[in-house]
C-alpha cells in the first residue's frame, strides 16, 4: 500500500493533483478542499489510499491521515465505493461526518450527490459503530449556509490557479444552483458546483 506521497506539485486539475515523486508523476484523486491547499511548484505531502481493481489502479489523496482513515471506513458500508466515499468527504469534513452519523443526521448525508433518503438511513445504521465520535472538539463546522459552500468553492478555484476576480465571478454564476439546493432543504453539492464553475470559466476565457 502507498501510505503517502511527497514532492513538488507538478500539475492540478479539477479532481486530480500530480505529485512528482522520484522523477515520476503520481496522479492522485483529491477532493476540492484538498486541491485548494495545493500550489503548482510547491512541495506537498498527501496521505493516500490505493484502490486496486481488475482494470485499474487508482490513488486517492487526502490532506491528512484522519481523512484517509474515514475514507477507508466509509467503504466498509455496503454500496459505498471509493468515488462515493470521496464525494462524502468533498461535502463534509471527517468530524462533520462523525457528528452526522452519531446524531442520526439524515439530511447531512443526503446533501452528498448520489445518496438518497433510503441510502442515508442505511448508511446511518451501518456506520454508527464504525466512525466513532468527533475527535477535534470545537473544530467541527456543519456546512449549513451559503458561506460554507461559497468559501469552499472559492478556495478550490484559487487552488487551481484562477485569479481572485475570476473565482468570485464563477461563484456568483453558480449561486442560483446553490440557493436552489438550500431552498429544497439540501446542502449545495460542492463537487457539482465546481464543475459548473469551471465550465463557466472556460467559456469566458
Amino acid at each position: 500500500m502507498i501510505a503517502f506521497v511527497s514532492g513538488p506539485v507538478a500539475a492540478l486539475a479539477p479532481t486530480t493533483a500530480v505529485i512528482e515523486v522520484g522523477g515520476i508523476g503520481m496522479a492522485v484523486q483529491c477532493t476540492p478542499g484538498t486541491l485548494a491547499g495545493l500550489r503548482v511548484g510547491q512541495d506537498a505531502r498527501l496521505a493516500t489510499s490505493l484502490v486496486v481493481r481488475e482494470d485499474s489502479l487508482t490513488l486517492y489523496g487526502f490532506a491528512d491521515d484522519d481523512e484517509r482513515q474515514v475514507f477507508e471506513l466509509l467503504q466498509t458500508a455496503s454500496g459505498v465505493g471509493p468515488r462515493l466515499a470521496q464525494a462524502m468527504l468533498a461535502v463534509h469534513a471527517p468530524d462533520t461526518l462523525r457528528t452526522a452519523v452519531s446524531t442520526g443526521d439524515e439530511k447531512a448525508l443526503t446533501a452528498v450527490p448520489g445518496i438518497g433518503k433510503k441510502g442515508a438511513q442505511k448508511l446511518l445504521l451501518e456506520l454508527k459503530d464504525r466512525l466513532g465520535e468527533p475527535v477535534r472538539a470545537g473544530v467541527v463546522r456543519q456546512a449549513t449556509g451559503p458561506a460554507s459552500w461559497s468559501d469552499q468553492l472559492h478556495a478550490a478555484l484559487i487552488g487551481l490557479g484562477y485569479a481572485t476576480r475570476e473565482a468570485e465571478e464563477a461563484v456568483a454564476l453558480v449561486t442560483p444552483q446553490a440557493e436552489a439546493a438550500l431552498a429544497g432543504g439540501t446542502q449545495p453539492p460542492v463537487p457539482q458546483l465546481l464543475r459548473a464553475a469551471l465550465q463557466s470559466l472556460n467559456r469566458t476565457r
